[in-house]
């Protein structure tokens, strides 16, 4: 009896623990850790989320730590204290496609805890304003005239645009050069000074360049029109039916992070989705949003792996790899 007595004691005790850790936090601001550079649209989901969390969290603050395609941020959190004072935000090519990419020294599942999806994507192909092809089979066509010297600007080796770009070479079978940079608002802005010849990019980084006219778009590669660049047509609508690419954006914590903790970081997500002015600018930067059934920590742990279990071996067999 008395060795039960102390077993509900000590549950007791570890439970009110739990309950003040979930009270006490957060301590200090949040940190959204954006793995890459400013500008992209991983930057901008992140601001716009740390605006629409800080009613429900506080402070919260952005910081950008760029490098290897998103992966020194990525490791960074994943080896930071697991007290949910720095959240990552990642997405298909921070947290899926690096670890096919690179000999991460972390394991994308096992070394971070999934909080929340946030918001999904398409691709857009667009290019320098000046670039001789006017809609996408013109694109195709002088891409296959000029084999290797058309050249395609992205966020990293194995990032979201430098694997679309690689599909849509084979899909077209033609030869295009990928240009590497540290995040998409870098190779954006040598698109605009016509540095490069083109991207696979979206409309969150560029659909203002695009209805200004200082950036071409060929094809939005969906089922459907995006209503930020609502004149850009489908790949469908444009000469390549069925080409598809999307991507999309999430938060994590490192591994060990207390599951109150997540779960309030986790409410902090939903309700600022939920939220009408932070939902207008996600849509305004051509965001999709899921639905409720999608936006716990587990839909997100189960989604993540499928997306490896799915992209893993196609991004091997394109022999994308940095060594």
């Amino acid at each position: 009896m008395k060795t039960l007595l102390s077993a509900i004691a000590l549950a007791a005790t570890l439970a009110a623990m739990g309950n003040a850790g979930a009270q006490s936090f957060p301590s200090r601001p949040v940190t959204i850790l954006v793995p890459l550079a400013p500008g992209g649209s991983t930057d901008t989901i992140g601001r716009i989320m740390a605006e629409g969390m800080r009613p429900h969290l506080g402070q919260v603050i952005v910081e950008n730590s760029p490098g290897a395609g998103g992966s020194t941020g990525v490791i960074r959190v994943a080896r930071s204290a697991p007290d949910g004072h720095i959240v990552q935000i990642g997405q298909w090519g921070t947290n899926v496609a690096s670890g096919a990419v690179y000999d991460l020294p972390i394991d994308l599942l096992k070394d971070l805890e999934p909080v929340g999806l946030i918001a999904t994507q398409p691709s857009m192909i667009i290019g320098r304003k000046n670039l001789p092809a006017n809609n996408l089979r013109e694109l195709i066509a002088y891409i296959k005239d000029n084999p290797g010297k058309v050249t395609v600007g992205n966020a990293g080796i194995g990032s979201p645009g430098h694997v679309s770009s690689i599909f849509f070479q084979n899909t077209i079978g033609g030869k295009i050069t990928p240009v590497p940079y540290r995040s998409a608002g870098p190779a954006s802005q040598d698109l605009l000074a016509g540095n490069i010849d083109m991207m696979m990019d979206t409309a969150a980084t560029s659909g203002g360049h695009v209805r200004s006219g200082t950036l071409k778009a060929f094809a939005m590669t969906a089922d459907k029109r995006s209503p930020v660049v609502p004149d850009v047509p489908t790949t469908d609508e444009a000469g390549l039916p069925g080409f598809r690419f999307y991507f999309w954006h999430a938060f994590w914590v490192p591994k060990g992070t207390p599951k109150d903790v997540i779960a309030k970081l986790n409410e902090a997500t939903v309700k600022a989705l939920a939220d009408p002015a932070t939902r207008k600018r996600l849509l305004d930067a051509g965001q999709e949003l899921y639905s409720a059934e999608m936006s716990t920590p587990d839909a997100l742990g189960k989604f993540q792996k499928a997306e490896i279990e799915k992209w893993w071996p196609v991004i091997k067999a394109a022999g994308i790899k940095v060594q």
